[in-house]
């Protein structure tokens, strides 16, 4: 593991996430899944979102439109419960997902609209 990169992971994962989400993900990590929780804090989070090349904004932005448009609906919530610490607004969301109806399919846009609403809701953000 590169500590600095893990920790750099960590520390970027937080402040997309939130402290407690982290602290409930760590609580739930075991030895069957702790290498699996490592490669995502390094990888996804020490390198592609710690990364300078684009804003926090933007990167929230593009990792919504492309669970949408995959279909890995699962993670759509805790992404648009970031957003409060990304800066990505109710406006951009819908943005994101307008695009993903024309170039991915309205069906999926719909699914993720959906997500998007209730968990906006659970936030006590009105619409």
């Amino acid at each position: 593991m590169s500590n600095d990169r893990f920790a750099q992971g960590m520390a970027t994962r937080r402040a997309v996430l939130g402290d407690a989400h982290v602290e409930r993900a760590e609580a739930e990590k075991t030895g069957f899944d702790e290498a699996f929780q490592t490669l995502i804090t390094e990888a996804a989070w020490g390198n592609v979102w710690s990364s300078d090349g684009i804003s926090m904004r933007e990167r929230s932005m593009l990792t919504l439109a492309l669970l949408a448009a995959t279909g890995n609906f699962e993670e759509i919530p805790m992404h648009i419960r970031a957003t409060a610490n990304t800066g990505a607004s109710q406006q951009d969301v819908l943005e994101v997902f307008q695009h993903v109806a024309i170039y991915a399919g309205v069906p999926r846009a719909n699914h993720a609209l959906k997500l998007a609403k209730a968990t906006y809701a659970e936030m006590g953000e009105s619409l």
